[in-house]
């Protein structure tokens, strides 16, 4: 019985994860929300120093595509957010997040939508600075994206969208003591890049049967082109049948 390939799509993330476990993205904290799910991931984004998100604990999830990177992943907040480009539901309304479609009505160009070159660190940075500066010309929660003008204009005097930020930052305290997690509040603790420890043994079990998996299936290939090289005398493409039942 032939072995079970693993789709290039869980190889990518795989190697993803590790890569931003071992090398963090500064003011990021990510984990799978199963072991055993690559596709969905839980993120936790400390609110940066000297913003009005200073002191904050937002989770999110992230949730992959089987055909990631050819199409965006989602991103969702769990913790209730105010925010201009954020949906009432926690869904985040961002270019970089939107299908690589040409589509003249959004505003956008093709250029600042997905491709299959982003990754998930280009994500993460790229909603850290939504955060900090919303695009109100195409808000997901309108009456967000008015209340962040007027208090943008007013350089601080209309204070009602600061309010409700810094309401929804202290709420966040109760989530990061449940989850054992310290805050960080100062620049320096901010930009302190740490690799995270993984759950338990199951991370490292699963990057070993993927890589397995990936080693067993190259050696494969090379087996066949080997064996279909000795079959056809060195000319294995010149003898090919072209009734039109060769393998796609």
């Amino acid at each position: 019985m032939a072995q079970q390939v693993t789709p290039s799509s869980q190889k990518a993330l795989m190697v993803e994860l590790k890569s931003l476990q071992e090398q963090p993205v500064e003011g990021f904290r990510i984990t799978l929300v199963e072991e055993s799910d690559l596709y969905n991931w839980e993120v936790a984004i400390f609110g940066p120093p000297n913003t009005l998100y200073e002191g904050g604990y937002f989770k999110a999830h992230i949730k992959f595509p089987v055909d990631y990177p050819y199409s965006p992943p989602t991103f969702r907040f769990l913790t209730k957010m105010w925010h201009p480009n954020i949906y009432e539901n926690g869904d985040v309304c961002i270019s970089i997040l939107h299908p690589p479609v040409d589509d003249p009505q959004s505003g956008e160009l093709p250029s600042e939508r997905w491709n299959p070159t982003q990754n998930v660190r280009t994500i993460l940075l790229s909603v850290i600075s939504l955060l900090n500066e919303p695009n109100t010309f195409s808000p997901a929660n309108v009456d967000a994206s008015v209340m962040f003008r007027k208090w943008r204009d007013s350089k601080g005097k209309e204070k009602e969208y600061a309010e409700i930020i810094r309401k929804q930052v202290l709420s966040t305290a109760a989530d990061a003591d449940r989850d054992g997690v310290k805050v960080p509040r100062t620049l320096a603790e901010y930009c302190i890049q740490t690799r995270m420890p993984s759950q338990d043994s199951s991370s490292d079990l699963l990057y070993d049967d993927l890589y397995d998996d990936m080693e067993e299936s190259e050696e494969e290939e090379s087996e066949g082109e080997s064996v279909g090289g000795a079959q056809g005398g060195g000319r294995v493409y010149e003898d090919q049948d072209d009734s039109g039942n060769e393998d796609s």
